[in-house]
């Protein structure tokens, strides 16, 4: 199956088959995808909350109440289930943990005068969200989305089925995880596994706008 076959094929599924569940060989790739997503200069500003037990997803389920209790059944159902949580601030002390990072795994082996560099245009870049658009908490959600779409594609591409979801308390799974004392805040709930025989989501056809509508041929 190909990517664009792997597209046509995904789906919000909207009900797992509970007695399936994701291998652990799977999911480690999965995990290698959040690790190695594209991310602007390589801050990767993002961190990842995963359950695949009950006692993790009654935590995630903390998310699932009240006003969002129609999405508890995805999350009891899923074989994994992945928080996705971006930076709220970014400092100079983290842009120096990446850069040593970078350094440690040879970045700048065959010329080390340009981590300098980088440092430099990393922080150029940085300073331009901190103090000119001031909408850096903003800039590193989207870099966080950037994950969120190769994670997704990369489920599709695999045959796993996954859903993303906005539908949660985030303030909720702050508080259960002690995000914001991190400086991490929740953005989005995924969870994955396979589509039950009873989603009625499943048959439906996908609908998308027509491709005239959404393409101009410069």
């Amino acid at each position: 199956m190909n990517i664009a076959q792997a597209m046509q094929n995904r789906y919000a599924t909207k009900l797992f088959a509970a007695d399936k569940k994701v291998s652990d060989t799977d999911f480690a790739a999965l995990k290698s995808v959040l690790v190695n997503a594209p991310s602007s200069v390589n801050v990767q500003p993002w961190h990842f909350i995963i359950a695949q037990d009950e006692a993790g997803k009654n935590r995630i389920l903390k998310g699932a109440e009240g006003a969002y209790a129609y999405n508890a059944p995805k999350v009891k159902t899923a074989s994994h289930v992945v928080v996705f949580c971006s930076k709220i601030h970014i400092d100079d002390d983290y842009l120096y943990e990446v850069l040593e990072q970078e350094d440690a795994d040879g970045r700048f082996a065959k010329d080390p005068s340009f981590k300098k560099t980088y440092h430099g245009v990393r922080s150029m870049f940085v300073d331009l969200h901190r103090y000119e658009l001031k909408d850096t908490q903003h800039w590193m959600e989207k870099q966080t989305y950037l994950n969120l779409g190769a994670f997704l594609t990369s489920a599709a591409a695999m045959g796993i089925d996954a859903l993303p979801m906005e539908g949660f308390d985030l303030k909720a799974l702050d508080q259960e995880f002690g995000l914001r004392e991190q400086n991490l805040a929740a953005n989005v709930v995924v969870t994955l596994g396979y589509r039950s025989a009873d989603d009625f989501n499943a048959s439906l056809p996908k609908s998308r706008l027509p491709e005239e509508q959404l393409f101009t041929q410069a």
